[in-house]
């Protein structure tokens, strides 16, 4: 076996065998979140999409066992975690945004059905066998937010409230501002 994390393995096997895998691989070895976060970064201006985003590391571990005593249903349990590049949808600027994630999955085909364990959520498996790496990695996606923004709002500079800012802000009505207040105080020009 190379690396259990991508190999492809009954879901009854890794259960039977309590597979446990440690995950330590980069965002690169992920090819639909790495898509994901390099549309996101293409927002930006090329000297400002960070160089290493590819090399940011998942890192968690995976529990293959049985939720039932009867061993009839495969389950997985575990955490993974990461730190993205992402770009706020507020400042448009580029920030790390953590991911985390805490599967408790039952590993049902797709003609099996149960309501027996409220703690698993169902994961239908079109497929006899199942790569683990592609459960974190779907996971993972579903984590992402619709709209990625700074989770401090003092690191948002769309939010910041600096003279640099407002010194920079156009304002089209003040020239009819201007006008309006001459006019009330001088009603008769």
């Amino acid at each position: 076996m190379g690396n259990p994390l991508r190999d492809r393995c009954s879901a009854a096997e890794l259960a039977s065998n309590g597979q446990v895998i440690e995950i330590a691989e980069d965002i690169g070895s992920f090819n639909q979140l790495a898509e994901i976060v390099e549309a996101d970064l293409a927002a930006l201006d090329s000297d400002i999409i960070p160089v290493s985003w590819r090399a940011r590391t998942v890192t968690g571990e995976l529990q293959f066992g049985f939720a039932d005593s009867e061993a009839r249903f495969p389950a997985v349990t575990g955490r993974a975690a990461v730190e993205v590049d992402s770009v706020c949808q507020r400042c448009l600027e580029p920030f790390r945004l953590g991911l985390s994630i805490e599967p408790r999955l039952l590993l049902l085909n797709e003609q099996e059905a149960t309501d027996l364990f409220e703690d698993f959520e169902v994961w239908e498996l079109d497929e006899r066998t199942l790569r683990p790496q592609d459960i974190v990695e779907e996971l993972l996606i579903m984590a992402l937010p619709f709209s990625a923004k700074h989770d401090n709002m003092a690191d948002c500079k769309a939010l910041s409230t600096t003279s640099d800012v407002s010194s920079k802000m156009r304002r089209p009505f003040a020239a009819l501002a201007s006008q309006m207040k001459q006019i009330e105080e001088d009603p008769d020009s």
